[in-house]
């Protein structure tokens, strides 16, 4: 099964939106909502999520969501 970026970017913004402003997700619960093999996704659903009205953050600072190596979180911006 092929997941779409567009499908990625609806996921992302569908949970963004259900946390509200100030809240943050795991971006792996995206992923998890899509595919039951979740792991091969998150590169893609990292590069989606910089292309959105997302923040990424690492530790409670800003983050590049791609370039970032480990667990990050997103939220609304």
């Amino acid at each position: 099964m092929t997941v779409t970026d567009e499908a990625i970017a609806a996921a992302l913004m569908d949970l963004a939106h259900a946390r509200g402003a100030g809240k943050t997700f795991c971006p792996s619960e995206a992923a998890r909502a899509l595919a039951a093999e979740w792991r091969p996704l998150m590169p893609d659903v990292r590069r989606v999520a910089s292309a959105l009205p997302l923040s990424a953050t690492q530790g409670g600072a800003p983050v590049d969501s791609v370039a970032a190596r480990g667990p990050i979180r997103l939220g609304l911006r």
